[in-house]
């Protein structure tokens, strides 16, 4: 029997999911809120102008609107999981709507569905009861494709209207994700960027389901209630939702237990030598800021993160007496301790996963741009980028911080050394960034206090092998 695998999140999704769940109890911010008001008004709005074109010569079932509703309330209760984002199968309700219903009030029955959907959760206190201004915003897929079968004087399931029946699935598709760009770019913060990876395959979704809405319609135009069969395909969909879901919660759980396992292994590093791992600390900082201003995606950011904290991890394996050593090491010294990026990747690979990976960046930590670096002589665009990063900011670090045997180097004398080893022993890009990002703060600070030298130390750190850092 096939098993599924775990679906992979990046990390951006992952903080997205995790905190719309954590969020959802709460009352919305500030600007949410404000966000959601200034959609729902207008959506409302809208929703209304619409419903005054019915004309009370069709027959109005308030049975049939209240069969409409309940079915749709089902549908909505349906997550499904899939790619990084959810999809509700509501479109299986929401075609048959839009003919056996009067067209011109669908746009307000979805809403009125919308909201009554938040109803059981806000009384069970999983959600905050100004939730309820989501649910209008939600039905703004309606408003289009009605609009556009109004217009075209097409309301019902007829096969030779097909054009305008594509028209409005068109319509729909399109605004939908445009307004939910929109809308979770101004509420959330959510970057524009990430959409396609949420969105793609829920618009497939919709796309397929869309059909199987219409031959319902179709069903429901012959028979009364025949547009009912959709809901043992709702009941088949929760089911796979169910189980979907299921995976997509340990992918979550999983996610957590790496970070934790990287945070736990940092304290373990940290408890085996307290300057190594306080200078782990001061990598990570520059790091992070380092991959954002090169605009790494979230996955390398996080492996530039997990791979700043942990790149002396191997460091463990090494004795105590090299690794505290008052003064240079000697040659077998220096053998001994450029196995600690071998050592720390093969302790990552035990604990798999995303770790695994992260240890790649860490066996990649001590490479450097002209091939002359350790353990494998990496040239060049052979070596991860991730590792680049941690390989610079490890170096700046180590130069800027005070040891027993020598003294932090000043701010200005460790630039110009990263700058000299940009294109040899470090890769260009991530030299200039450091350099451009640290002159910046610096002169920054020089004007905000005056006169100032440098800027503080990152962390602790030690002074690389001359040549070999």
């Amino acid at each position: 029997m096939a098993t599924a695998s775990t679906p992979a999140l990046s990390p951006e999704v992952a903080e997205l999911i995790e905190r719309s769940e954590r969020d959802a109890p709460q009352p919305l911010g500030r600007q949410e809120r404000r966000a959601e008001i200034c959609f729902a008004v207008p959506v409302i709005a809208a929703a209304i102008a619409i419903a005054t074109q019915f004309h009370a010569e069709r027959h109005l079932s308030v049975g049939s609107i209240a069969l409409f509703v309940v079915a749709y309330l089902l549908a909505k209760r349906i997550q499904f999981a899939v790619g990084a984002a959810y999809t509700i199968p509501t479109q299986l309700v929401f075609v048959p709507m839009l003919f056996l219903l009067p067209t011109p009030i669908v746009p307000l029955v979805v809403i009125a569905a919308s909201v009554l959907t938040v109803v059981p959760e806000v009384l069970a206190g999983k959600k905050h009861f100004d939730r309820f201004l989501i649910g209008p915003t939600d039905a703004a897929y309606a408003i289009p494709p009605t609009l556009l079968l109004l217009l075209a004087h097409v309301q019902s399931a007829d096969w030779s209207h097909w054009p305008v029946l594509v028209a409005a699935l068109a319509v729909q598709l399109v605004f939908d994700p445009v307004l939910s760009t929109v809308r979770e770019w101004l509420a959330l913060g959510v970057s524009p960027s990430i959409q396609p990876e949420l969105a793609d395959l829920v618009l497939v979704v919709d796309l397929l389901l869309a059909p199987i809405g219409f031959m319902a319609a179709r069903a429901g135009s012959e028979q009364a209630g025949g547009w009912l069969l959709v809901l043992p395909l709702l009941g088949l969909i929760a089911v796979f939702a169910r189980e979907r879901q299921a995976r997509i919660d340990n992918a979550l759980e999983l996610g957590r237990a790496y970070r934790g396992t990287t945070l736990l292994l940092s304290d373990v590093l940290e408890a085996d030598d307290e300057y190594t791992g306080s200078h782990s600390w001061g990598v990570v900082t520059l790091a992070l800021r380092v991959a954002d201003a090169m605009g790494l995606d979230s996955h390398q950011r996080r492996n530039v993160e997990f791979g700043a904290l942990l790149h002396d991890i191997g460091k463990i394996a090494v004795p105590n007496e090299i690794i505290n050593k008052p003064g240079p090491l000697t040659d077998d010294e220096w053998i001994v301790i450029k196995t600690h990026t071998v050592e720390g990747e093969r302790m990552l690979q035990r604990v798999g996963g995303v770790l695994g990976e992260v240890g790649r960046i860490v066996r990649c930590s001590h490479e450097r741009w002209d091939g002359g670096g350790y353990p494998d002589g990496l040239v060049g665009d052979g070596i991860p980028i991730e590792s680049c990063i941690v390989s610079c900011c490890d170096a700046f670090d180590a130069m800027t911080t005070t040891r027993s045997y020598r003294k932090a180097m000043p701010l200005k004398n460790a630039l110009e050394e990263i700058e000299a080893g940009a294109g040899t022993q470090f890769h260009p890009g991530v030299a200039r960034t450091v350099v451009e990002l640290l002159r910046f703060e610096a002169t920054t600070a020089s004007a905000a206090v005056g006169e100032r030298e440098g800027i503080a130390p990152l962390g602790g750190g030690e002074l690389p092998e001359p040549g070999t850092a």
